[in-house]
Order: C-alpha cells, then sequence, then structure tokens
C-alpha cells in the first residue's frame, strides 16, 4: 500500500480528501464553541502567534465522531493495524499574522500520569500538573502521529518541513544530521487533509509569510502498555 510505504520509508505521509467540507464545518463550530464559552480554560494556551488546546479530545470529545470517520479507520487500519489508542492530542491555530516558527527536532516524549522511577525514562518535566517524559526508543518507533488540516496549509502558512528517512536513524541531535545530504520536503496539504508522520521524523515549521491563517489537529498514538505502572495520562481507546 502506497501510504504504508512511504510511512515505513519516507517517515510520513500526506493524504488530502479525507474530510469533507461538512465535517471540517462541523469540527470548526464545536471548536469555537468550546473557546468562546470557556475562554480561561486552564488548557488552553493563548499568545499573539499561537493558540492551543491541550488535550484537546478531553477538551472537546464531540469532535471524535467527525474526526474518526470512515475514511481515516480506512486509513489507519491497514497502515498500523488494530489496538491503537489516543495518547495526547493538540489543537493548534497559527494566526494569519503570526510569527511563529519552530526549530527542526524530534518529538521525544510522551504524556504520563504520575512520575515513578522506572528504567530508561528519563528527562521528566511537569508542565501545568501535566508529567512528560522521554521513553525507551522502541516506544516513540511504533507510535505515530496524524495532523488533520482545517485550513490548506503551504510553505507560505507554516507547513512542516521534514527531513525524509530521518526517523529511522534514531534519536539524533540535529547537528550530527549532514543537510547537505538530507532530503528536505515542505509537506503542504490541503483542508481536509492529512499528514501521518513518525515521532522521530525530524520536523519544524517557518513563521507565515501570506497572512493566511492554519488550524491543525495533532493527534499521537500507541498500542504499547507502559510498565512499572506507569500509565499514558491521555489514553483514550477509539470506538468504531
Amino acid at each position: 500500500m502506497k501510504y504504508s510505504n512511504e510511512v515505513e520509508n519516507e517517515g510520513f505521509s500526506i493524504i488530502n480528501n479525507v474530510f469533507t467540507e461538512n465535517e471540517i464545518e462541523n469540527l470548526i463550530s464545536l471548536i469555537e464553541n468550546k473557546t468562546e464559552n470557556n475562554p480561561e480554560n486552564d488548557t488552553f494556551r493563548k499568545s499573539q502567534d499561537l493558540f492551543a488546546i491541550r488535550q484537546f479530545h478531553k477538551e472537546i470529545p464531540e469532535t471524535l465522531p467527525y474526526i474518526f470517520n470512515q475514511n481515516l479507520q480506512n486509513i489507519i487500519e491497514p497502515i498500523f493495524g488494530k489496538g491503537y489508542f489516543i495518547t495526547k492530542s493538540i489543537y493548534f491555530d497559527k494566526p494569519e499574522k503570526s510569527n511563529w516558527f519552530v526549530a527542526y527536532h524530534q518529538d521525544l516524549t510522551i504524556s504520563v500520569d504520575k512520575k515513578i522511577d522506572v528504567e530508561n525514562f528519563e528527562n521528566w518535566t511537569i508542565k501545568q500538573n501535566q508529567f512528560a517524559v522521554q521513553p525507551p526508543t522502541e516506544i516513540l518507533e511504533n507510535n505515530f502521529t496524524i495532523r488533520i488540516h482545517i485550513d490548506k496549509t503551504t510553505k507560505d502558512n507554516g507547513a512542516l518541513k521534514v527531513i525524509n528517512n530521518s526517523h529511522s536513524k534514531g534519536i539524533l541531535r540535529i547537528e550530527n544530521l549532514d543537510f547537505k545530504k538530507e532530503k528536505e520536503t515542505i509537506c503542504e496539504v490541503e483542508k481536509g487533509g492529512i499528514m501521518i508522520m513518525k515521532p522521530l521524523l525530524f520536523h519544524a515549521s517557518n513563521k507565515t509569510t501570506n497572512n493566511e491563517r492554519r488550524r491543525v489537529i495533532h493527534i499521537e498514538f500507541s498500542k504499547q502498555e507502559l510498565p512499572n505502572g506507569l500509565e499514558w495520562s491521555e489514553k483514550t481507546i477509539i470506538q468504531n
């Protein structure tokens, strides 16, 4: 299958036309209703360059039937199999005049419910009562992320840039990548399309230059149980 091969070999795949215009409008309506009625919510992060909702699928669970439409379910299962659950989700809204940019990095942490000293789980942090930790590489290697694009995303409004196949190199410092030998792709996605990516894929995004908004729902998945009493803090089973 094309998409499965792309995810395995390149670390990412772009699939357009996963969501209808009507499904996207329903998602926007649910998000706007929540943000307008709960402006002081602790899980909201707001600045002139970025608005974000952490624990998105728990804050607005009404979005889940629209997100996990038949198209998305038909994509996930052939690529990754059964048994995956949500471990984390964030809604990003990058406004029209945003100067927000993100340097190249890998996604190295997971969200857990408490801090327990477990071998090979390191670099603990806590932010707003949320524990994050870097797990063993094999956990990261088997997880995946889906980014749902509520707006058309181009190189001019902060589309992700990735280093193809960088997910296959394990955990790396960015200075150990020889950019002269690497292939960089700008991941432009249509409204209603998705990008699938592996956490260890190096990715970055530039500032917005075309005065166009960029809204994305970022969802991370795993099917691995954590050891020694550690639990995923946002674990949610996907209902078919």
